[in-house]
């Protein structure tokens, strides 16, 4: 199935020339058995100093995103599946950037959402053996993430399915990632997550003008979206649960092949530079 997706190296100049950003989701994305590559994280800099917007997308929770936001070389970072976004101000006459936070629910929505998932928490630890709550669930503000295999042994598929029907059976949205099944109320994903952040930074959300780089079947909007949408080589093992394929494949996986895509987007943005 994966020789359908396209090299890298078939990248057209003028579409890496038109990028105002790059987006990227984090786990086994940016990271490789779950720690992040630092040829990936340079990638970032790299990206950001070369006058790209660098925003990841992913279903980790706000704790971690405030961190990201803070401290990571991004432009801002959405979190928990298009729950929220995060972003730092600029600096300005009140002082040094301030953090900035946005979420796609109020707080009394958040609160009554919350007691509902916690009360589905238990009912699907009980129903699926050898699952756990995700060690980061204590940092979230929308979301239930069940862990499947990041700090428990890997579970078979038909886990994964039963997690799937007990969130959908009351009503919850539920996204499978790499490593958890995260599950919501609401009407959002990563996209809505985007198109909320980019509005925020004042900049434009064609997608024509953004690249967005994933592995697994909770990237589905967002490789959708994007023309130019690239899975690392890990994707391969989840084109079957993932209805929208991306355009573009990495040779490498997880944060090897993101720093190979961004090698690329730069050295063709800087291929226009030596024409002018």
């Amino acid at each position: 199935m994966a020789e359908r997706l396209r090299p890298l190296e078939t990248i057209a100049a003028e579409d890496a020339r038109s990028l105002v950003g790059v987006l990227c989701d984090i786990d086994d994305t940016l990271t490789v058995e779950g720690r992040l590559v630092p040829s990936a994280f340079a990638a970032l800099d790299a990206l950001q100093r070369a006058g790209l917007a660098v925003i990841p997308v992913t279903g980790r929770p706000a704790g971690w995103c405030d961190h990201i936001a803070r401290a990571w070389p991004v432009s801002g970072v959405v979190g928990e599946n298009g729950g929220l976004w995060f972003w730092m101000s600029a600096h300005g006459a009140d002082g040094p950037p301030k953090l900035q936070r946005g979420f796609f629910q109020s707080e009394a929505e958040r609160a009554q959402n919350r007691a509902r998932l916690d009360a589905l928490a238990g009912q699907i630890l009980a129903a699926v053996p050898g699952t756990a709550l995700a060690s980061d669930q204590g940092y979230r503000a929308l979301d239930l993430a069940i862990d499947f295999c990041e700090d428990v042994p890997a579970l078979p598929r038909e886990s994964i399915d039963g997690i799937v029907a007990a969130f959908t059976a009351i009503g919850a949205t539920c996204k499978v990632s790499s490593i958890h099944v995260n599950g919501w109320f609401g009407d959002f994903d990563k996209l809505t997550g985007f198109e909320r952040l980019t509005h925020a930074l004042g900049l434009p959300a064609d997608p024509a003008r953004w690249a967005f780089v994933g592995d697994s079947a909770n990237d589905a909007p967002m490789f959708g979206h994007f023309p130019l949408s690239v899975g690392v080589a890990n994707v391969d093992a989840f084109l079957d649960r993932i209805p929208v394929w991306p355009a573009y494949r990495t040779a490498e996986p997880g944060g090897v092949g993101f720093a190979a895509l961004a090698a690329r987007l730069l050295s063709l943005r800087s291929g226009e530079d030596k024409q002018r």
